[in-house]
């Protein structure tokens, strides 16, 4: 029997809120998570969903403006409304993060070295040389070839595969327990991103590094995750084991979601499947379930938000509809 492992960071009924045209958005609503030990927790959800926002708001790393509630607890720490300088001291030395566009994330007119070693500089206090030594055994881990002389590169010099690599040896300086992955391979083509994910499963086996792996692309996450939360319209709306997950989804986003991907295992349709309209507008939601116009189970007392309810097998669920995964799916042949 696995020993239990100690949860990292717990997020209880955590909201993210912006002021336009004066009205309160909630780009994250009311979201419980937990991230364990070791753990690979992936977050996915279309465009707007709230990942990107949720993942800022663990590093107090929000817009300007945003006004965050709920609780966000590291290792029993309260990070909503900690002082700016104890989130600093938490930012890369226990809480790393890898952003999804290395371009927009690195300093053109710096060095990778610089780039590489300011946080261990700052957080490990660690010399020049030291630092330097540590950042080229990291870009020998990430698997970039002549590390010592990446080092005097800019970023401009690297391939897009290679900046993402940097950025992940970057997260890794300070040894962090935990990595936040903000579509880390977006930006990538199909074989560099194989690549960029068969290199953080490894990181990961060799580390122990717990991971929440933020994406769009259920593809790239069936191979990573441990867990699956999916997200829509700011709110958590299905929560369960990857496994189940993929076998069995219960919310009919999930199952959209899942439907929509090509299968190589079955004859290519001549169109694929997709889920009808798009994501919701934060300044516009519909009253009760935020899904609902695109739901092929879609009722009346969807007008109603549903709860997240725990189920027996322990996954979770925000749905009024508390039929089966095959009735689920069996919707979403007939619309």
């Amino acid at each position: 029997m696995a020993e239990p492992r100690e949860t990292l960071l717990r997020l209880h009924a955590l909201g993210v809120a912006y002021r336009r045209d004066g009205r309160e958005l909630h780009a994250v609503d009311g979201v419980d998570l937990e991230l364990r030990e070791r753990e690979c927790l992936g977050v996915v959800g279309e465009s707007g969903s709230g990942k990107s926002q949720l993942l800022l708001a663990l590093l107090g790393l929000s817009a300007p403006g945003a006004r965050l509630s709920g609780s966000i607890r590291y290792r029993g720490e309260e990070l909503v409304g900690a002082p700016a300088a104890r989130l600093e001291a938490i930012r890369g030395r226990r809480i790393a993060i890898v952003f999804q566009d290395p371009l927009s994330a690195l300093n053109p007119y710096l060095t990778i070295g610089t780039q590489l070693t300011e946080g261990a500089r700052r957080q490990l206090r660690l010399g020049r040389r030291a630092a330097a030594s540590r950042a080229a055994e990291l870009l020998a881990t990430v698997q970039i070839d002549a590390p010592t002389e990446r080092l005097r590169c800019h970023p401009h010099e690297l391939s897009g595969g290679m900046r993402q690599r940097v950025l992940i040896a970057m997260a890794l300086m300070c040894e962090p327990e935990i990595l936040l992955l903000d579509e880390p391979t977006t930006a990538l083509d199909v074989t560099v991103q194989a690549q960029v994910l068969q290199l953080l499963r490894d990181l990961r086996e060799r580390s122990g590094v717990a991971s929440l792996f933020v994406t769009h692309d259920l593809g790239a996450l069936a191979s990573m995750a441990d867990r699956v939360a999916v997200m829509y319209g700011g709110r958590l709306v299905e929560l369960a084991s990857a496994a189940a997950l993929y076998a069995a989804p219960l919310h009919p986003y999930t199952a959209g979601l899942l439907r929509s991907l090509p299968r190589l295992d079955l004859p290519l349709p001549a169109r694929l499947p997709s889920i009808p309209g798009q994501p919701p507008d934060l300044a516009e939601l519909p009253a009760g379930c935020a899904f609902a116009p695109r739901c092929p189970l879609v009722h009346e007392r969807c007008t109603r938000q549903p709860d997240l309810r725990v189920l027996p097998d322990g996954r979770a669920n925000a749905c009024h509809f508390t039929g089966s995964a095959t009735q689920v799916d069996a919707a979403w042949i007939r619309a």
